[in-house]
């Protein structure tokens, strides 16, 4: 852990927070909660009736769902609260990503209904994977089935957590009227009339006694595993001190070994204020958490700085927005300062950047700050060249942060605009897209001449074609959505590549061997250069390692990306006119030689597949799955509900939430996400 600062600190009144959650379970409500309890907001907006803060894009408020993360900040107990709202919908899983990669903490929200749903289980490991300690809020604890202790097995069984439960329900469904702090013994019961701001800490009663004590057990002996005092003390029937009780969780928490659990219904304001207590008492400030590691872009050796706004300058752009065509660049600031007007380093880009203007933002509206210091984000306008994963940094003292995960695109259409005036307002409408969302990627067919989109599912490509025509007014037409494949190998092969050819006036030459082998699916590619370094200029095997990087981009079956294979330069061999073009381009031939001969194969995505149904229609959906071509790995009961798990080939999906609602009479629902690239079936 980072090295503790005086509580005076003003590093240490922030927290960076994201909400987290599989889609609908009241990430967007929560927060508007909390905006209102810190008088961010002096009305709580909802989701269901499209006017929730944080769901301002045109797309969100009539679909009921979060789109785009949305950040805002607010007050509360002296500490400053920045929260990222982040989408709960699989198509977007790369908001949540951007989101997590630049946060301290995060609140995972749970139905207490549904427990630990797929897109929860994908976001908790996206945030254990950034190491970034959580609470858990158990949301719905009025709904009809809410069962606490089912979601507190579920985290433990599918998320591997240990949940500390410091407040817990008292009743559930339609009995659930208050909450118990489990530390402090009292019953907090939120006034309905007052809209929850009101809270009445009382004494248990006999029966409520007895509850508290059974969970304050639980907790002191989730504790005493981790710390030998209070397992001392818990032997000896000794009562542990709350503040003791409340370091330990803190303790746990900022390790990842413990996660506090809270729970409430915020869409009935209660539990809100308990957690953003916790938010405050657990969660990490920017002192708590390591330093960012990154490179030296010239020596490329670990480089980091203090947390400190005196340091040298880095920040990570995790995120853009193009508002009404203009670019927003949103930071986060890990060491130094930043003023507005400043030149700043794009490492990532190589160039330099102007923050014309700073801001921090709620929502959509934009609040201007002359500078803003290590442990903040804020937005800023001006900088051209800022894409999202860029590091900006000081040209005397740069430094490259680890880039945001590349992610895969699965679908694709063709879009042809109306005119030759649509296509220009078409290609600098898909350029400004593009700026703002890393997951979309577009090219142009040689063949057809046609435009083509990919992105990372039938919503996604949904909501991207909706706002090009909102926002920039563009008229096209749009094909049938179509599956990306990729390709690999099935067997070793080995072949050269030869390249002497005149290109302009000068001759070129080169001449590579190579060798592929597959590789185990999921595991990309790899480039080895096996020949003697001290024999080749150091030019000629960059040249060879990047037309190897080149040939890998298409394969021998239809042209699609290369992936799971390990690809050995075995030997070069120079003569008259040899440089660095001629090895590229037999280096690609070489590659494409060995293609033919490794037995490829075309790969197809395969989604994880989860419907939820009444029992009544189990066979309907077996049946359904079946016409898909879909292999049914598990079944099991939540609640009344039966759970269908299984894998089926993306190509066979589309309307598939049609079929199921006419095969169910629309009582089923699923969730559908990205599973792996596997061989396709003919």
């Amino acid at each position: 852990m980072a090295t503790k600062k005086p509580s005076s600190s003003r590093l240490e009144k922030i927290r960076n927070i994201g909400i987290i959650a599989h889609i609908d379970a009241g990430k967007t409500t929560l927060t508007e909660r909390i905006l209102y309890y810190t008088q961010k907001i002096h009305r709580m907006g909802e989701v269901h009736e499209g006017t929730a803060t944080m769901d301002f894009l045109p797309e969100e408020q009539e679909r009921g769902i979060t789109i785009a993360s949305a950040f805002t900040s607010c007050l509360w107990r002296d500490k400053i609260i920045n929260i990222i709202d982040t989408p709960g919908h699989v198509d977007f899983t790369v908001e949540v990503d951007r989101a997590l990669r630049v946060l301290d903490g995060a609140v995972a929200v749970f139905c207490a209904v549904g427990g630990v749903e797929p897109q929860s289980e994908t976001v908790w490991r996206q945030s254990t994977k950034y190491h970034i300690p959580k609470l858990a809020f158990i949301n719905k604890m009025d709904r009809p089935g809410a069962d606490f202790e089912a979601v507190l097995d579920a985290m433990q069984n599918k998320l591997g957590a240990v949940p500390l439960p410091v407040q817990v329900p008292l009743g559930e469904g339609e009995d659930f009227k208050a909450v118990l702090d489990v530390i402090s013994g009292q019953k907090l019961v939120f006034e309905n009339q007052s809209l929850g701001r009101t809270i009445d800490r009382l004494q248990p009663d006999s029966q409520e006694l007895e509850l508290a004590a059974k969970w304050r057990s639980i907790l002191v002996e989730a504790l005493a595993d981790h710390d030998d005092q209070i397992m001392e003390d818990f032997l000896d029937g000794q009562d542990i001190p709350a503040e003791k009780l409340l370091s330990t969780i803190r303790t746990l928490c900022l390790e990842l070994k413990g996660v506090p659990v809270l729970s409430g219904t915020a869409l009935k304001n209660i539990g809100v204020q308990p957690l953003m207590d916790a938010i405050c008492e657990f969660l990490p400030s920017p002192w708590d958490v390591p330093q960012v590691q990154g490179l030296d872009p010239a020596t490329h050796k670990s480089r980091s700085f203090p947390v400190q706004s005196s340091a040298p300058l880095s920040a990570l752009v995790f995120k853009v927005s193009m508002e009404t065509g203009r670019k927003l660049v949103f930071l986060r600031i890990y060491s130094g300062t930043i003023k507005a007007g400043d030149t700043v380093y794009n490492s990532a880009q190589g160039v330099q950047e102007r923050a014309a203007r700073l801001f921090t933002v709620h929502a959509k509206h934009r609040e201007k700050l002359e500078k803003a210091g290590a442990g903040e984000i804020v937005a800023a306008a001006g900088m051209k060249d800022a894409r999202t994963g860029d590091t900006i940094c000081s040209q005397k003292e740069p430094i490259i942060l680890e880039k945001i995960s590349d992610y895969v695109p699965v679908i694709s259409l063709a879009l042809e605009p109306r005119n030759s005036q649509e296509e220009d307002k078409l290609t600098f409408a898909l350029d400004r897209m593009l700026q703002e969302d890393p997951t979309l990627f577009f090219e142009r067919d040689q063949e057809t001449d046609q435009i083509i989109i990919s992105g990372m599912g039938e919503l996604h490509l949904d909501v991207v074609l909706h706002r090009m025509r909102r926002e920039y007014g563009v008229d096209f037409r749009a094909g049938n959505p179509q599956v990306v494949h990729q390709e690999t190998i099935s067997e070793k092969a080995r072949a050269n590549g030869e390249f002497a050819r005149e290109l302009g006036e000068e001759f070129h030459y080169g001449w590579v061997e190579v060798q592929l082998e597959p590789r185990s699916r999921g595991q990309g590619n790899r480039i080895s250069l096996e020949v003697d370094y001290e024999s080749w200029s150091q030019t000629w095997l960059d040249a060879a390692h990047e037309g190897v990087e080149d040939a890998l981009q298409a394969g021998e079956i239809q042209g699609f990306p290369i992936t799971d294979v390990h690809v050995r330069v075995k030997r070069l061999k120079s003569e008259k006119g040899a440089d660095s073009i001629g090895f590229r381009l037999a280096a690609v031939q070489a590659v494409k030689n060995a293609m033919k001969q490794a037995g490829p194969v075309m790969l197809e995505p395969i989604m994880n597949l989860e419907i939820n149904t009444p029992a009544d229609f189990v066979g309907e959906c077996i049946n359904l799955l079946g016409a898909k071509s879909a292999r049914v790995e598990n079944m099991f009961d939540r609640g009344e509900q039966k759970i269908i798990h299984s894998l089926a080939p993306l190509r066979n999906m589309f309307g598939f939430s049609t079929d199921l609602r006419s095969a169910t009479q629309g009582r089923a629902g699923f969730t559908m996400k990205f599973h792996s690239f596997d061989a396709m079936e003919s």
